[in-house]
């Protein structure tokens, strides 16, 4: 058995006025996931628990099938795991943002998506102005930098006495508040002195910072401050393939999603023009991922477009994306996995993000799967209204991968 999971991030929304009603996943054009509604089983699940963040990182362990309530100790760990920073029993890691705040207003939650080099010069310059503040902050600090404005701050814990932050450690992810004032966003909590500390300190470094004064210069916003968010400890996910006799391979452009493929045993694979935004090469993931299927017995391409439209506001952007998903991923796959004997698909958001307030929200997501073992249930397309109406329903979300691996339904 071949399967494919396909992750459209953050494609599920609400109804538009501007759309007559539908949502932008109802009103793109998307023949294949209408094809594989009309000839397999429509449903909904919901990925995100209530009392947990409505974010990526909950969102995507649970529809990998893993319970965030047992598993989910912070989103930056899991970005760790994708740089292949080990992280000691008792170290704390925390997502770091450049970002672009004026007048207490988060104006970009990318910093203009300021380049690689530049993010490291900043985050390099910052290490050392911490060390004039050792007294306060303590030493084992460490930036990490990553790709653009998505970085990482280590902290180095020894021993497990007294401990810099908790579970109970409360952050905002800064792309929940574009256009918003962050005056009562900074952290709060254990430790939280020592993180909104590091963002005071930042801001003041960065002012007239010689990068921020060239990309002033070139009329690109300025990288103002690090945002600290999402810390936590290394988790302990169970192998893939030890639930599910799964050999599985992730394609994606994603520090989260890669990392939380590296917990579970899975092989990460490059596509060429990957870039984890709107202008991402849909074409070369859906060819990376039919190539990959020779190899791996399940392949998983994660899109990250339709969320970072959703967080700009552009439905125009997010109906685009939804549809060269379409055009461009679903279509060829799913012809590569017809002249297999027997294959699965699964087409399945990880959490709404609504175009209205260009946030993450919890809800359920529609789903699609497709292919053998499953007789068509008599949906008319891919879409929320229909889904909601389906018997076939998975309120607690990471029981969806159990289904679609091993159920039989036809």
């Amino acid at each position: 058995m071949k399967y494919v999971i396909v992750i459209p991030d953050g494609c599920a929304d609400e109804p538009q006025a501007e759309l007559f009603g539908r949502t932008p996943l109802e009103a793109a054009r998307t023949p294949n996931f209408d094809r594989l509604a009309q000839t397999g089983v429509l449903g909904w699940a919901n990925h995100t628990p209530s009392h947990l963040p409505a974010g990526s990182d909950v969102a995507n362990l649970s529809l990998l099938g893993y319970d965030p309530q047992r598993f989910f100790s912070g989103r930056a760990p899991i970005e760790a795991a994708a740089q292949n920073l080990k992280l000691g029993p008792h170290d704390w890691v925390v997502r770091c943002n450049l970002v672009t705040i004026i007048d207490q207003t988060m104006q970009d939650f990318t910093a203009g998506h300021i380049s690689n080099a530049e993010s490291a010069i900043l985050l390099r310059d910052l290490q050392t102005e911490l060390q004039k503040h050792i007294e306060f902050l303590g030493d084992g600090w460490e930036f990490i930098p990553g790709v653009s404005y998505r970085n990482l701050l280590l902290k180095r814990c020894p021993t497990a006495t007294a401990p810099p932050f908790s579970l109970d450690t409360r952050t905002q992810a800064p792309h929940d508040w574009i256009g918003k004032s962050v005056a009562e966003q900074f952290p709060r909590g254990p430790g939280s002195s020592l993180l909104s500390e590091i963002m005071r300190i930042s801001g003041e470094l960065f002012a007239d910072h010689p990068v921020n004064q060239q990309r002033r210069a070139q009329v690109q916003l300025p990288a103002t401050h690090v945002w600290l968010w999402g810390s936590g400890q290394s988790p302990q996910l169970p192998h893939f393939a030890e639930r599910f006799n799964c050999r599985g391979a992730m394609i994606t452009a994603v520090d989260l999603l890669r990392g939380l493929a590296k917990l579970i045993g899975w092989d990460c694979l490059d596509a060429p023009g990957a870039t984890g935004y709107l202008d991402t090469n849909y074409r070369s993931k859906g060819e990376t991922a039919c190539r990959a299927l020779s190899d791996y017995d399940l392949v998983c391409v994660h899109v990250e477009a339709p969320d970072e439209a959703s967080h700009a506001g552009s439905l125009a952007d997010k109906i685009t994306a939804i549809e060269k998903i379409d055009a461009e991923i679903i279509g060829p796959i799913v012809e590569v996995l017809r002249n297999r004997p027997e294959w699965r698909i699964l087409v399945s958001p990880d959490h709404p993000t609504l175009l209205r307030t260009k946030t993450h929200s919890h809800g359920n997501v529609p789903f699609v799967i497709a292919g053998t073992g499953f007789s068509p249930g008599g949906a008319p397309e891919f879409g929320e209204s229909v889904a909601e109406s389906s018997d076939c329903c998975f309120p607690h979300g990471h029981e969806l991968m159990e289904f679609f691996i091993n159920e039989k339904n036809g």
